[in-house]
């Protein structure tokens, strides 16, 4: 049986995801999968990158979010001219005006945040970009040899727009990985367009109240470690990441025909890390294959590398997950077979 403290966590933790999603209602029509990951990767403590269209709320649909948890939030726009310290700080000198002397003064920048926006992020070019990989990694930041500590809970949301790419920088295969999520944002549907015009073409401002603080959310992130996941569930896991690496053993032919580079073992762990947070926030202290099924597009998509044979297919790395989630066989119930893929599970493919 599981620890009584853990058991009301995760209880506790299920009120506040439906008071958060009741709150981010108010402002936000529609988009309840995207706050649903959001959350997910919020307390795995990992990092998301959004891709969407102009005017989707992305921007607003962050900030709502920040304010739902009271937390400290910056948004930082990306520019071709933006350097790395306009991001981390700079050193100044300071002169005491009683004794005269000088000294240098660390200023903190904008990355010095609980929730980081970093809007138009392939905007800026590579040298600024990586300013922000010791910092998602590392949760510290490096100026003058001197290493300074990020507030915590640290989560960094980096926005795209996937139509305009001239004079823009892609980010690097290293950077991407570093983003436990890459979310599509989609256009709404009709009715919910609709509400979405009458609400803000209406003199109405809504107040979003606080749910969780910091020290609450640090807490309640560690909860999600502890939850148990049964060999058979991160075996079935394991086979997603595997799969998908086509000079690796048995791999389903559409990953050898389709597929130039597959996920990494970072992948594997936050598939794990990003079901037992999705588990939690439903109530569960334990997880299961749907909460894998659940997180995998999010997590695989910007880790697939696709050859030239599916873009001239017009194949998306979404719809080798989706082929995957049918050909991976599972069962909840039988861990007798201790989670492994049998060898026939190409015939799906085949057939």
């Amino acid at each position: 049986m599981p620890p009584e403290d853990d058991l009301r966590a995760v209880q506790k933790l299920n009120e506040a995801y439906r008071r958060i999603v009741a709150e981010l209602s108010k402002v936000i029509v529609g988009q309840h999968d995207v706050i649903e990951q959001l959350l997910v990767a919020l307390f795995a403590r990992g990092h998301c990158l959004l891709v969407g269209v102009p005017g989707l709320a992305k921007t607003l649909m962050i900030r709502s979010l920040a304010d739902s948890l009271s937390l400290g939030f910056n948004r930082i726009q990306f520019t071709p001219d933006l350097m790395p310290s306009d991001i981390t700080g700079t050193e100044v000198i300071q002169e005491d005006k009683a004794t005269g002397s000088r000294a240098f003064k660390f200023l903190r920048g904008p990355i010095f945040a609980n929730v980081v926006l970093a809007d138009e992020i392939n905007r800026t070019p590579p040298k600024t970009q990586a300013a922000l990989l010791e910092a998602m990694q590392e949760y510290q930041v490096t100026v003058g040899g001197t290493r300074h500590k990020l507030a915590e809970p640290f989560f960094v949301l980096a926005t795209q727009n996937p139509i305009e790419q001239e004079g823009t920088y892609p980010l690097p295969e290293a950077q991407l990985d570093r983003f436990m999520f890459n979310i599509r944002v989609d256009y709404p549907n009709e009715e919910e367009e609709f509400q979405i015009v009458k609400r803000t073409t209406a003199d109405v401002q809504p107040i979003i109240t606080p749910t969780l603080n910091s020290d609450e959310i640090a807490a309640l992130s560690r909860i999600v470690r502890r939850v148990p996941i049964a060999d058979h569930v991160a075996r079935y896991a394991l086979q997603f990441t595997r799969l998908t690496r086509k000079e690796k053993g048995d791999v389903p032919d559409f990953i050898r025909k389709y597929v130039s580079w597959g996920a990494g073992p970072r992948a594997s762990q936050y598939l794990v890390l990003a079901a037992k947070a999705r588990a939690v926030l439903h109530g569960r202290y334990f997880a299961n294959c749907d909460d894998i099924r659940a997180v995998a597009p999010p997590v695989l998509r910007h880790r697939i590398l696709t050859n030239f044979n599916a873009e001239a297919e017009g194949i998306k790395p979404d719809d080798l997950v989706h082929r995957l989630i049918e050909t991976i066989p599972f069962d909840d119930y039988d861990e007798s077979a201790g989670g492994k893929l049998p060898e026939v599970f190409r015939s799906a493919d085949a057939g």
